[in-house]
C-alpha cells in the first residue's frame, strides 16, 4: 500500500506500463467511477453547469481548437475531414500543452469531456486519436 491508501503494483522489470484508456463523453452526462480523471477540453465552458455538477478534475483551453477554427467548422460533418487536419496542425504548433495533457493521463483512465452533441465529429475524438497515437 502506498501512503495515499493505493495498492502499490510492482512490474516485471522491462515490462511496459499498461496504456491509459481514455473515453469521450458529454460534459452534461452523469459523472461515472469509471471515467477515470475526467478533462473538459472545450475552450467555453459548458452552458448551464456547475463546477460541482461537473466533477472535473482538469481544464486545458489551449488544447481546444481556436475560436476561429471553431467557428469555420460548425459542426458540419462534410468539413470534418478537413477540420481533422487543421485542428492537428494547431497542435502540433503548441506541443507543451500536448505534452503536458498526456503527461496528466499517462497510466490512468481519462474521459475527455465536450459539450459537442455529435461525439464523433468533434474535436475531442481528433485529440483522443492524437493522444493515442504514438508520440513521435
Amino acid at each position: 500500500m502506498t501512503a495515499g491508501g493505493g495498492r502499490r503494483t510492482t512490474r516485471k522489470p522491462g515490462s511496459k506500463r499498461p496504456r491509459a484508456s481514455i473515453a469521450i463523453k458529454r460534459a452534461y452526462d452523469k459523472p461515472a467511477p469509471q471515467d477515470g480523471l475526467r478533462i473538459l477540453v472545450d475552450r467555453l465552458w459548458p452552458r448551464g453547469l456547475s463546477k460541482a455538477k461537473l466533477k472535473l478534475d482538469a481544464w486545458p483551453r489551449d488544447v481546444a481548437p481556436s475560436t476561429a477554427l471553431r467557428k469555420w467548422y460548425g459542426h458540419q460533418p462534410e468539413r470534418f475531414a478537413e477540420f481533422r487536419r487543421r485542428y492537428s496542425v494547431e497542435l502540433a504548433r503548441s506541443p507543451e500543452q500536448l505534452d503536458a495533457l498526456r503527461g496528466l493521463i499517462k497510466g490512468h483512465a481519462a474521459t475527455l469531456l465536450t459539450a459537442t452533441h455529435d461525439l464523433a465529429l468533434s474535436h475531442a475524438e481528433v485529440l483522443r486519436g492524437i493522444l493515442l497515437a504514438k508520440k513521435k
